[in-house]
């Protein structure tokens, strides 16, 4: 489902907020929640929270690592072993 079909004011989510629950639970995905005619909030599920915020995560860490070669904050992957084993620097 799109999730421009599934907007709906806070008055509603007052009022089916056990069918709400059960619907994005059941795999309905997520649904924009507005106030005053303005987009307030989105409701999802907990696996797809989690799942979000893992990717989020990975690409954090894409990012820095990114600005680390663009930096030039890399060393050759030769002679690693020694390095981690404190051998040489």
């Amino acid at each position: 489902m799109k999730l421009d079909q599934r907007i709906k004011p806070i008055s509603y989510l007052k009022a089916h907020s056990a069918e709400i629950i059960r619907e994005i639970g059941d795999g309905a995905g997520p649904m924009v929640i507005t106030q005053n005619g303005e987009a307030k909030a989105v409701l999802q599920d907990v696996a797809s929270y989690e799942r979000a915020q893992e990717t989020l995560a990975l690409l954090k860490l894409l990012a820095l690592g990114q600005a680390d070669v663009a930096a030039g904050r890399t060393r050759p992957v030769a002679g690693l072993a020694d390095r981690v084993r404190g051998k040489s620097n």
